[in-house]
């Protein structure tokens, strides 16, 4: 049954972004169509050439590789040439933590990142990636349309000189791959899990029983399984399949703890320089390229699931699960990190029970 419903809210996702789509890429279109004219006719770009180093841990494959590679071909041609975005899969810039540091100096880089490693810097901000915070993507939406979230992002942007383009990057679901299966929180007791590295993250899976370890990359996760550095992993079927974890765990333990939503931040610094009808063009761009990629996961999903299971690995679906355990599990995460009161004021805006 749990199945079921993710799968209809997944649908539910594609339907949202097949329709908000076409209308940011008319309003691209419009706000570009001046600039781009102009540079087709050999007038003076507003301010030079620039270029954007787009930085993400997911491989070559990923939906959202192929999103970025499309908000940077969006971006070239409106602009007229003059902002080039060029992607680099597989932590080929670092880390996401070394890259963020990067933006923060001045460096011309973007980077793929969630609430949780924002949190590193608002707090508050991590809730949203927090076991088991939000059921559905449109759950995740309202969060976002509310004032905390807004204060969020401005303190963001006042306070430690991060912009962020657009947070709509939803990657599906989060599940457990491990050499053993999981059906409770006791089956995770002693399993070395990578996670990302931001407290909320460390906090969370550790309350569902596994021990967490932020210190490896998501591109580094297949040799350190080899190597038995970590036991397993925790991710989304989008970045898992394309990594070809099937070759290297035996289980994809369905437990859907955390349903990702990303963002691509930029510093303020290199920002500031580049002239706003560009700036505008770069973000709604992004915001096409997001709804886009989004509903190719959520496509895609089921899919690449069949996929992997065909390869060999076993997957254990929800209502094998004993998820209310998880559920109940997680509570300690919210305790330890303050979060209690703050989810109850979250879940009262929206009209969440």
């Amino acid at each position: 049954m749990k199945k079921r419903v993710i799968g209809a809210m997944l649908v539910a996702l594609a339907l949202f972004a097949t329709g908000c789509g076409s209308q940011a890429a008319d309003a691209a279109g419009a706000a570009a169509a001046d600039a781009g004219a102009g540079a087709a006719e050999g007038q003076a770009a507003p301010g030079g050439d620039f270029t954007i180093k787009m930085s993400t841990q997911l491989s070559e494959g990923s939906p959202f590789v192929d999103g970025f590679n499309a908000w940077a071909a969006a971006v070239k041609e409106k602009t007229g040439g003059h902002v080039t975005i060029e992607v680099y899969p597989s932590a080929a810039l670092g880390s996401d933590e070394d890259v963020i540091e990067q933006a923060l100096q001045g460096a011309n880089v973007a980077v793929l990142t969630d609430c949780g490693r924002m949190g590193n810097y608002v707090k508050e901000m991590g809730i949203l990636n927090a076991a088991y915070f939000a059921d559905s993507y449109e759950e995740m939406q309202k969060f976002m349309e509310t004032d905390t979230f807004e204060g969020w992002t401005n303190e963001l942007e006042t306070q430690h000189g991060i912009k962020i383009l657009n947070f709509g990057w939803c990657d599906g679901f989060r599940h457990f791959l491990t050499n053993k299966p999981v059906y409770s929180p006791d089956d995770l007791k002693g399993v070395l899990i990578r996670t990302p590295g931001a407290d909320v993250w460390s906090k969370s899976i550790e309350s569902l029983g596994a021990t967490p370890v932020s210190t490896v990359g998501w591109a580094d996760v297949y040799n350190a399984v080899q190597t038995k550095t970590i036991d397993g992993a925790e991710g989304q079927t989008s970045a898992s399949y394309p990594a070809a974890l099937y070759e290297v765990l035996d289980y994809m333990d369905q437990t859907g703890h955390i349903l990702l939503m990303n963002g691509i931040i930029v510093g303020e610094k290199f920002w500031d320089t580049i002239p706003a009808e560009y700036q505008k063009i770069i973000v709604d761009e992004c915001a096409v390229a997001a709804e886009n990629a989004s509903k190719v996961v959520a496509d895609n999903a089921a899919a690449n699931e069949a996929k992997m299971a065909e390869a060999g690995m076993t997957i254990i679906p929800p209502e094998d699960i004993d998820i209310e355990a998880f559920r109940k599990a997680s509570e300690k995460a919210y305790e330890e990190l303050g979060f209690t009161e703050l989810r109850a004021e979250l879940y009262k805006k929206i009209g969440k029970q």
